[in-house]
C-alpha cells in the first residue's frame, strides 16, 4: 500500500512539474510577443517580377524614371536598367572592374555606387557614350562591410551606414553624409540608430554591432522618414527624421533571401530588391507596408 502511494505520489509531481514547465514557456512568450507588438506589423506583396540571371545577385536598386529601376550586383562593375513594364534589362552601363559593390544612388545624369571597402565611385553622365568615372576614399574600410547608399536631396548629399563596426562605438549604427557640394564626408554623423533601442530588444545580439545590419536605405519622398534594409536577419526598419524607430517589418525568409536593394517610385510606391539563392532568381517586389 505504501509503495503504491509513493508511485501516485510521484507521478501526481511530475505531472505538477510539467504543468509548471508549460506555464513558463508560455508566460516566457507571452512577453516576448507583447514586447515585440508594438513594432512588428505586417506587409503586403502588390507585384513581384523575376529578374534575369545577370541580376540573381542583385545588391543594390534607384528608381530611374518611367517604370525603370537601375540595379547593380556584387560581382561586375556595371549598372543594369531594368524595365518593369517589359520584363527585362534593356540596357548596360559598364564602370568599372570586378568588385564587391553593394549600394547605388543616381542623381540627375550622374550614378554613384558604392563598394565594401566604403570607396565611392561617380559615374558621370553614366548613360552617355563615354561616361567619366571618378573614385572617392572614405573614412570607412572593409571592415566596416559598406552597403548603404542613398541620395539625401535635402542635404544634396550621399548617405552612408556601416553594415558592421561603426567608426566610433559598437553601440550604435551611424548614418553619415558624404557632401556632393564638397566631395567630403562630414566627421559628425548626422543620426544614429541606437541598437540598445527597445524597439531593437527581439533582435539583441551579444555582438551589439550585430543587432541591426543595414544592407541599403531609401528615404521617403514625401515624409522624409528613413526606410532602412536588413539582409542577414531580413527586416525592414522605419525610422522617422529626428531618429526615431516608428516601426520594424519582419520579412519571410523564404520570400526575401537576402534583401538589400529598396527605392521608391515618383508615386512614392515602395520597390525591395532581394537576391536569388542558388536554384532561384534574383527579385523584384513592389511592397505596400501595413
Amino acid at each position: 500500500m505504501g509503495k503504491q502511494l509513493k508511485i501516485g505520489t510521484i507521478k501526481i509531481l511530475t505531472v505538477v512539474g510539467l504543468l509548471l514547465g508549460l506555464l513558463a514557456i508560455f508566460m516566457g512568450f507571452s512577453r516576448n510577443w507583447t514586447s515585440t507588438d508594438p513594432i512588428e506589423t505586417s506587409y503586403e506583396i502588390l507585384q513581384k517580377w523575376e529578374l534575369p540571371p545577370q541580376l540573381r545577385e542583385i545588391s543594390a536598386i534607384a528608381w530611374l524614371s518611367n517604370d525603370k529601376i537601375a540595379a547593380v550586383q556584387d560581382e561586375v562593375g556595371i549598372i543594369y536598367v531594368y524595365d518593369l513594364k517589359t520584363n527585362r534589362v534593356t540596357e548596360e552601363y559598364k564602370f568599372g572592374d570586378f568588385g564587391d559593390y553593394e549600394g547605388l544612388a543616381v542623381y540627375g545624369e550622374d550614378a554613384f555606387v558604392l563598394r565594401s571597402d566604403g570607396a565611392i565611385f561617380e559615374v558621370k553622365k553614366f548613360k552617355g557614350p563615354r561616361p567619366e568615372v571618378v573614385v572617392y576614399k572614405t573614412a570607412f574600410s572593409s571592415k566596416n562591410n559598406m552597403e548603404t547608399l542613398v541620395f539625401d536631396k535635402e542635404r544634396n548629399s550621399l548617405l552612408l551606414v556601416p553594415k558592421d563596426r561603426d567608426l566610433k562605438s559598437d553601440n550604435y549604427k551611424r548614418i553619415y553624409a558624404f557632401s556632393l557640394d564638397t566631395y567630403e564626408m562630414a566627421a559628425e554623423p548626422i543620426l544614429k540608430i541606437d541598437l540598445k533601442d527597445v524597439a531593437l530588444k527581439p533582435y539583441f545580439q551579444k555582438n551589439k554591432f550585430k543587432t541591426f545590419r543595414p544592407s541599403a536605405m531609401a528615404i521617403h519622398p514625401d515624409t522624409g522618414d528613413m526606410y532602412i534594409l536588413e539582409a542577414t536577419r531580413p527586416k525592414l526598419m522605419v525610422m522617422d527624421p529626428s531618429g526615431k524607430i516608428s516601426a520594424i517589418y519582419p520579412f519571410d525568409r523564404h520570400l526575401f533571401p537576402q534583401p538589400e536593394g529598396i527605392t521608391f517610385g515618383d508615386d512614392g510606391s515602395l520597390y525591395i530588391s532581394t537576391e536569388g539563392e542558388k536554384k532561384s532568381r534574383g527579385v523584384i517586389y513592389k511592397v505596400s507596408l501595413k
